[in-house]
């Protein structure tokens, strides 16, 4: 068989595969350092990669009564995502009375990891955000192959140490968003 993907150590066809994206991570490095949007259909091929999927769950925050995302939330479900919504919400107000709002999907990730590590061997995760190294350690533990798209610029070195495989996502064949297709991208926070 000639599929690239088995030049890849720890590669099998028959792994099941669960990817967790967290989009807003993902949004803001691609905005900042590339000025482009993800495509998460390359995302979630180049993810998979002829492996078996058992689930995609990409993670949103959304501003209350904002309805620029719906596009972009309809988008990953016709690509198979599983779409979690999470409304931002105000965390502070600063002495100048500027709204200071969070949301951040972290937990909710772990805890959809930790709820399918049973039936998955390779967690995927679209995020480069440091506080997932502990979560990707137990995984890890237990016998999973934990994987990580993101951008270098902005991924931790903890979590590059900690995983099996580190991809740089604008490595990866047709990353981008194609510009006539860029407002159906979400918003910035």
């Amino acid at each position: 068989m000639n599929d690239p993907f088995n030049r890849i150590p720890g590669y099998s066809p028959h792994q099941r595969v669960g990817l967790f994206v967290d989009t807003q991570n993902l949004y803001h490095s691609a905005r900042d350092y590339y000025g482009q949007n993800v495509n998460f259909e390359s995302l979630l091929r180049f993810a998979v990669a002829g492996r078996q999927l058992v689930r995609a769950t990409a993670y949103v925050v959304e501003r209350e009564n904002d309805t620029s995302a719906w596009p972009f939330i309809y988008k990953l479900s016709t690509l198979g995502f599983r779409v979690r919504r999470m409304q931002l919400s105000l965390k502070e107000t600063t002495d100048d009375g500027r709204p200071i709002y969070e949301g951040n999907w972290d937990m909710g990730i772990a805890a959809d990891m930790v709820r399918l590590m049973h039936v998955l061997d390779v967690v995927v995760l679209g995020s480069g955000d440091g506080d997932f190294v502990e979560i990707v350690e137990v995984l890890m533990e237990r016998g999973l192959r934990v994987e990580v798209i993101a951008f270098k610029e902005t991924t931790s070195q903890r979590l590059i140490d900690a995983v099996d495989r580190f991809v740089h996502l604008p490595d990866i064949e047709n990353a981008f968003v194609p510009s006539k297709e860029r407002h159906a991208a979400p918003r910035g926070e």
